[in-house]
């Protein structure tokens, strides 16, 4: 059999993936190992440039319905904790379990630019992002096979030749790995993975309490460690500093998980069954690059980290959608020299803010008294309407921007949702997967100059309301600022028509 790509591992960033490059025609197969999706209890959050690249390609509404389900479950929690059952309010997020209001957030901050529908969501679990995905996929064509494990490769100047389990061959011409921490991929192909060495067991789970009226909701820090009780009824997280587990990979048992949440909490509580556990670590650890050749990693194949932020999901996804439609051009021939090599220069810087964001909040949760004085200092920062503000522009990946060449102050950032006069937002013109020349002033110079392009590059003639100065802008297919103007010239254009989408046909 042969493939322009195999996708080793069937996650969210996988399946992203795996549509970006079906969008532009490239034929995909998607192994995943497990037979089944895997139900422990994962992400849940997601920060405005996840949202962003849901809502272009055309996700949102059904991500807006599951997410009306998530909220009512939480109504369910709060109620059973004494609340009215009001709707949660929309989180602004936590560093190292510190929450942070929004009321003190500075939302007129220029940061937070007009990102349209994408803003309400918020919050979803990463197994209804995984299924929505396979739907996608699956109405897409991808050709993704379960229980199917890759068992090794070999990789040439001219392709791939991938192994799998049952003893069947596949020829592709690329292979990514996005088959998780302990990738397979990453570790056949000799990828480089510095970092740090854990020294936390953390554990999460869904479980039947009893006792649970005595356990505080939310986070919470104490000598003891950290511990998490809801925002659904059940879910339980701990966090002890006293060095990883001896064993990560041994059964959970309630037994464990209810001595963890005594230590940390000082409740008496008694778990009586176990729906779904894990435990985590601080491991800390990067590629040095993304590519080697013709094997490439993306999400937690590429960076591991700890939990805390919520920052998982949304790095890989962040990864996917840079990478496929680089690689999608590379297959089809029109890519421009040094492309490919553009999606390590672009994610990896990001990801490691992330394992350095990870890192401090690990360090922030220890327990001795040192700490727990300067905990207090930060705490304090952060309840200031500057700290919720800059928290927030840290958390919601509003201050990512990408290191390419412009004057512009929008280049190399993602796209605001503009809203034109027909109605219409730039989100929705997006789902092709395509990139768009916007020509905001009816310059004939501008469309004349795109010409070349077309088929890469789509046009849309539009006035755009809320921003009269721009009167042009190209937005890559990822949704990102390549070139922008406000003097209704041109002027270098061409030249970022050439750098991000190669020669004119």
């Amino acid at each position: 059999m042969n493939s322009d790509v195999v996708i080793s591992g069937g996650g969210p960033v996988g399946l992203m993936l795996a549509c970006e490059l079906r969008l532009a025609g490239v034929d995909v197969l998607v192994v995943e190992r497990l037979a089944e999706p895997d139900q422990t209890i994962k992400a849940g959050g997601f920060t405005l440039p996840t949202a962003e690249a849901f809502y272009r390609r055309g996700l949102l509404p059904a991500m807006e319905a599951q997410m009306r389900e998530s909220f009512a479950r939480m109504q369910e929690f709060l109620k059973s904790r004494g609340g009215d059952g009001a709707k949660p309010p929309t989180p602004v997020g936590h560093f190292a379990g510190i929450m942070i209001a929004s009321s003190g957030v500075h939302f007129d901050d220029p940061a937070f630019r007009d990102v349209g529908p994408a803003a309400r969501v918020v919050m979803l679990r990463q197994q209804v992002v995984e299924a929505l995905l396979a739907e996608r996929a699956a109405e897409l064509g991808v050709d993704f096979r379960r229980g199917v494990e890759l068992t090794g490769f070999e990789a040439a100047d001219d392709g791939v030749t991938v192994h799998l389990d049952g003893g069947e061959d596949v020829r592709a011409g690329w292979l990514v790995g996005c088959d998780g921490g302990r990738s397979r991929v990453r570790k056949l192909a000799g990828f480089d993975f510095p970092g740090t060495e854990p020294s936390i067991t953390g554990r999460q789970a869904l479980v039947d309490l009893t006792g649970a009226e005595a356990l505080p909701s939310g986070w919470n820090h104490t000598e003891g460690g950290t511990f998490v009780h809801g925002p659904v009824p059940g879910r339980i997280l701990t966090v002890e500093v006293d060095g990883p587990p001896d064993d990560r990979d041994a059964p959970i048992t309630a037994r464990e998980l209810e001595d963890s949440l005594r230590r940390v909490s000082g409740v008496d509580v008694s778990i009586t069954a176990v729906h779904s556990a894990t435990r985590f670590t601080d491991n800390a650890r990067q590629a040095t690059t993304y590519r080697k050749g013709r094997v490439l990693l993306a999400g937690d194949a590429a960076h591991v980290h700890s939990p805390f932020g919520g920052q998982g999901l949304n790095l890989g996804i962040g990864d996917a959608v840079n990478l496929g439609w680089k690689l999608a051009a590379t297959i089809r021939g029109w890519a421009p020299s040094g492309l490919l090599d553009t999606y390590t220069t672009e994610r990896h810087p990001i990801g490691e803010w992330v394992l350095e964001w990870t890192r401090a909040q690990v360090a922030l949760m220890r327990t001795d008294v040192r700490t727990r004085a300067l905990r207090q200092v930060v705490t304090d920062l952060l309840h200031t309407d500057d700290g919720a503000t800059y928290l927030a522009k840290k958390l919601s990946g509003v201050l990512h921007r990408y290191p390419i060449d412009g004057d512009h102050d929008l280049t190399g950032r993602g796209a605001p949702d503009f809203e034109f006069a027909d109605g219409t937002r730039l989100g929705e013109r997006l789902q092709d997967g395509r990139a768009l020349l916007l020509d905001l002033a009816d310059n004939a110079e501008l469309r004349e100059t795109a010409s070349g392009w077309a088929g890469r590059v789509g046009v849309l003639t539009a006035k755009c309301v809320g921003e009269p100065a721009l009167t042009g802008a190209l937005i890559r297919p990822d949704g990102y600022v390549a070139w922008a103007r406000e003097d209704g010239t041109s002027a270098g254009l061409d030249a970022a028509l050439r750098q991000w989408f190669g020669e004119p046909a």
